[in-house]
């Protein structure tokens, strides 16, 4: 199978979560022989301010975990029946322009032969309706949505049975135990949030890590300063921008990370997770999470990691991590074990090629929903 994905950026993950999952579910494709290209358009925003805060050394840990992977940019006036060329599928992402998205529409209502799929990786269909809705997807195939409550949004809009939920997982290829020498205190890797999340990052990670005596290193990027200066003010340790790709490293100093889902999936989009819980549970990190309704049943509240439905919970939980080993060894055994079992990178592309196969059928139709 020759498939081609239209990314925002595949070099760059600076405030582009979508590449850590992207660059997993490619190198798996790629190991089991199928022909994979990639394409980003030149000036991508995220690659941008990657080079200008870390320069071309910014990519060196990219470049070093994932030989395999390049990916071509493309000018905005460039022949996209050029670069489909001999493709079996195109899937295209949520964070790529309008115009592209209509573009490579068009191509498949003028009889291209490959299977054109819309890939949604973000909260915008019921943040900012008006902007996804926007997007012409006539001549589209359907549409691969990162959480069940999202791609029942797009059955609203008329979608049916031409949606499917592809959850984010871990690359196990890269995301698994690395033994610490020295375990100490909580990381946190992410980013500010612009907004969305600021009054839980204070108070379901930053004060509770000060109550319970943890120190905390955070990575991340577009923190205010206002968000420096509260990280400051709890003895948070802000170290920047840090690769996906030496998140491992990092979990691997760390006895315990807390996830902050941002408001929206916590509210109208239930049961997404941010893909670093996925990421520091394949490490065998034990997790802590904020409030969250894990509606899909992906895992085992209580088991693979701990939920705090309250500030005062999260303190408590974050104690007993600091002084219990048993109690981490047993969540990061359980986390693992759930990773291994339902959510790899491998799994995903297995989900992939199922809903290819059902594609190739007949009774789909390739008309554009009403």
């Amino acid at each position: 199978m020759k498939l081609v994905y239209f990314t925002h950026s595949l070099a760059s993950c600076w405030n582009h979560g979508n590449a850590h999952f992207l660059r997993g579910v490619l190198s798996e494709l790629i190991a089991r022989g199928h022909d994979v290209r990639v394409y980003e358009p030149a000036g991508a925003w995220s690659l941008e301010n990657l080079l200008a805060d870390n320069g071309e050394a910014g990519l060196d840990a990219y470049r070093a975990a994932y030989p395999e992977l390049s990916s071509q940019t493309f000018a905005p006036d460039a022949d996209l029946t050029e670069l489909v060329d001999g493709a079996d599928v195109v899937i295209v992402h949520e964070w790529n322009a309008h115009d592209l998205v209509a573009a490579l529409g068009k191509l498949r209502r003028d009889g291209a032969r490959f299977t054109l799929l819309f890939h949604d990786t973000h909260h915008r269909a019921v943040s900012a309706p008006e902007e996804m809705r926007a997007y012409d997807l006539d001549g589209y195939d359907g549409v691969l949505a990162f959480g069940e409550a999202l791609s029942r949004v797009y059955r609203d809009w008329g979608w049916g049975d031409r949606v499917w939920t592809w959850h984010e997982a871990a690359d196990t290829r890269r995301f698994f135990p690395v033994d610490g020498e020295h375990r100490d205190g909580l990381v946190w890797i992410g980013n500010w949030g612009d907004g969305e999340r600021t009054a839980e990052i204070e108070n379901y990670l930053l004060a509770p890590a000060r109550d319970a005596g943890l120190p905390l290193d955070i990575y991340g990027v577009r923190y205010p300063d206002d968000g420096k200066a509260m990280l400051a003010a709890y003895g948070a340790r802000y170290h920047g921008w840090a690769p996906n790709a030496a998140a491992p490293a990092l979990f691997a100093r760390a006895l315990a990370t807390v996830h902050v889902p941002r408001r929206y999936y916590t509210t109208i989009l239930p049961g997404i997770p941010t893909i670093r819980v996925f990421e520091a549970l394949a490490c065998g990190l034990p997790l802590a999470s904020a409030p969250w309704d894990d509606a899909e049943h992906l895992f085992r509240p209580g088991t693979d990691f701990l939920f705090a439905q309250t500030p005062a919970e999260m303190t408590r939980i974050l104690r007993d991590l600091r002084h219990d080993a048993a109690l981490r060894a047993s969540l990061a055994a359980a986390g693992l074990d759930t990773i291994r079992a339902r959510h790899t990178c491998a799994h995903r592309v297995d989900e992939l090629l199922a809903i290819l196969a059902q594609l190739d059928a007949p009774s789909h139709s390739r008309s554009i929903p009403a």
